[in-house]
């Protein structure tokens, strides 16, 4: 399978941007899905995962109320809407398919398989 990330940019404070992720060669409905991000220097970090059925959600703090994730199996895309971006939001972003079907949203980015190209975003202050 292979996954693209698309939709990073260059935005000012307090802009909106809208990532996506989509799948192909093979399907990850049923599949939790990550994304994560890593910065200059830093190491990478979770930033939010979807279950495979859509029912859960999980958040990392620095994002929860600004963040939404969400996922549409029949266009076989997990999309990442970002709002109220920070500079700090700078990096670059990757989405994951866990490396298990039908398992748990994981933190940690030893638990996904499959990675995404990443895509730029750049909040500018």
């Amino acid at each position: 399978v292979q996954l693209q990330a698309s939709g990073g940019g260059l935005v000012q404070a307090g802009d909106s941007l809208g990532l996506s992720c989509l799948a192909s060669g093979r399907t990850f409905g049923n599949y939790a899905v990550g994304w994560f991000r890593q910065a200059p220097g830093k190491e990478r970090e979770f930033v939010a995962g979807i279950s495979w059925s859509a029912r859960y959600t999980v958040y990392a703090d620095f994002v929860k109320g600004r963040f939404t994730i969400s996922r549409d199996k029949a266009a076989n895309t997990v999309s990442l809407q970002m709002n109220s971006l920070k500079p700090e939001d700078t990096a670059v972003y990757y989405c994951a398919r866990r490396g298990q079907r039908f398992a748990s949203i994981e933190t940690q980015d030893h638990f996904y398989d499959y990675w995404g190209q990443g895509t730029q975003v750049t909040v500018s202050s």
